[in-house]
């Protein structure tokens, strides 16, 4: 996945997507949210915390609201793209610029802003045990180095190995994932150190 530097980048890059971002954008750009890049892609902040971002993929473009399981959402437009995983983040769809419903939009936004003045948030679930797939237990047990390097990663890096090899469906992918992390934790790197600051 490319790691986009600007949001003009972002734009360039997602040019079948471009009308509608910029759509969303301008929308966004005009409830008193501060616009930056963060993960690779156009991220609006208020007082230093996310609201929202925008997104493109293979089949709509997305805002994704951090805390939006805490909006109203009366209309029953929001979803959670990651059921079981996503606790507080929730994205709204679009396929066109014709979907876009401005007023209702600014609504959610002016909503979740308001929320983060409140300091309303749902946290992220903390030590929440690893759940360790089968194949990645099995070599860090016959790789006791490999195995002692995972176990000094943190919480949160173990997790992101595991889930990484518990997210693939089938045993193929599973095994060249685990034929590829296992460098890195050798290392002592976490999977995703290399897209951190």
């Amino acid at each position: 996945m490319q790691r986009f530097k600007t949001v003009e980048d972002y734009l360039d890059g997602h040019g079948d997507w471009r009308p509608l971002l910029e759509r969303l954008r301008t929308i966004l750009n005009g409830c008193g949210v501060e616009e930056t890049v963060k993960w690779g892609i156009p991220c609006y902040i208020h007082g230093g915390k996310n609201v929202a971002s925008i997104g493109a993929f293979k089949d709509f473009v997305s805002v994704w609201f951090f805390q939006g399981a805490l909006l109203r959402d009366e209309k029953g437009i929001l979803v959670n793209a990651q059921e079981g995983k996503t606790r507080a983040m929730r994205q709204w769809r679009f396929q066109s610029v014709e979907e876009v419903d401005e007023p209702l939009l600014r609504a959610y936004v002016d909503e979740a802003i308001e929320n983060q003045r409140r300091g309303k948030e749902i946290k992220a679930q903390r030590n929440k045990p690893v759940e360790m797939p089968d194949v990645l237990a099995n070599a860090l047990k016959d790789d006791r180095n490999a195995g002692a390097r995972f176990e000094a990663l943190t919480p949160g890096r173990r997790r992101e190995y595991a889930d990484y090899i518990a997210d693939a469906k089938r045993e193929e992918t599973r095994l060249k994932r685990l034929e590829k992390i296992m460098p890195m934790i050798l290392a002592g790197h976490g999977l995703n150190d290399k897209y951190k600051k």
